[in-house]
């Protein structure tokens, strides 16, 4: 990877959290995200990740965001690595007025990205099961104790940032389903119950030494924890049109992650959750091709039509229980 020097910002956050004292330093920009600057930077005292969040996502679609979530996305890796310091880096500093946070650099060598793997088809139910424990840990500890939902003033930001372009701006495009769309947005307000992540797709999770790692908790807020688990569960469907070969082994991996992650859900009934997840699922699936973030790889209309009928059906007509909607799935890409 080409280095190149480091943007002021970041150096003078290093200097001014004591994690560097060099004038200028050297590092290099790491892809993948639409919503920040992301650094690997070399230090004296060895590497770091920094990131800023940026105004403006870098999608096709004039879609803006407020700066101040990194603040959030800190305090969320300090919770997670109370939960457990394995299933997320380490937050290292911050410093709000340039938006800069600066965490733990995880070696690619030893810290592969789920996303990645899934694309090669290498869906391991092993991974899922455990997936399923470090979000249900989390959602847990964060349920027991509700003094942190002051800590997380953020439902309008994650209004802009997660229900609003992704279920609102799908519904601009289906009208005969904005009511059902709609409805979700309100759900998801009023089960506000837990430290939601907002962001749980396989790009976002490394796989470790000791298991799953969460990053980039910038959609950070206390919300309904079905978000998270149907949003998760959404990118195992999709990824069935990316390498279809693995389709079995995606929608096992779905079943083995819903299992996982409702056997540890003690702060409601897990019946309760997984009919919420289920309602909300058809819609985050539908906004992956008529949202304003779809994803990169449904490029074929044919594809497309797959996701619109499916979640359709289910908008319309929605299910108690996940697993019906993977079955359902199943059946649809298979003709």
């Amino acid at each position: 990877m080409a280095k190149s020097e480091v943007p002021s910002e970041f150096v003078r956050t290093l200097n001014e959290l004591g994690l560097s004292n060099a004038s200028f330093l050297w590092g290099a920009p790491l892809t993948g995200g639409v919503s920040s600057d992301i650094w690997r930077i070399d230090t004296e005292k060895g590497s770091v990740c920094a990131k800023r969040a940026l105004s403006k996502l870098r999608v096709n679609a004039d879609w803006y965001a407020p700066v101040e979530r990194n603040l959030y996305e800190a305090r969320w890796l300090q919770i997670a690595h109370q939960v457990s310091a394995d299933c997320a880096p380490e937050f290292l500093g911050q410093l709000p007025e340039l938006g800069v946070l600066v965490m733990q650099y995880l070696d690619p060598d030893h810290y592969r990205v789920w996303k990645h793997e899934l694309r090669a088809g290498n869906a391991d139910s092993q991974t899922a099961n455990a997936m399923g424990q470090v979000l249900s840990k989390i959602h847990s500890y964060a349920a027991k104790n509700s003094h942190l939902a002051s800590e997380f003033p953020t439902d309008n930001i994650f209004f802009e940032i997660r229900l609003a372009p992704y279920l609102l701006a799908t519904a601009e495009r289906h009208p005969q389903l904005a009511h059902a769309l709609e409805e979700l947005v309100l759900q998801t307000q009023r089960n506000a119950k837990t430290l939601v992540h907002g962001d749980v797709s396989p790009k976002n999770i490394l796989l470790g030494p000791q298991g799953p790692l969460l990053l980039d908790a910038e959609c950070a807020t206390w919300s309904d924890p079905a978000f998270d688990l149907a949003f998760c569960l959404n990118h195992l469907l999709l990824k069935c049109l990316w390498t279809p070969a693995s389709s079995s082994d995606f929608l096992h991996c779905f079943e083995v992650l819903t299992t996982s992650y409702l056997a540890s859900v003690d702060w409601e009934l897990p019946s309760d959750l997984e009919a919420r997840a289920a309602r909300l699922l058809p819609g985050l699936l539908l906004a992956r091709v008529d949202g304003k973030s779809p994803v990169e790889y449904v490029t074929q209309e044919h594809q497309r039509e797959h996701v619109r009928r499916v979640a359709s059906a289910f908008l319309i007509k929605p299910a108690h229980h996940l697993q019906e909607i993977a079955q359902a799935w199943a059946k649809e890409i298979k003709t």
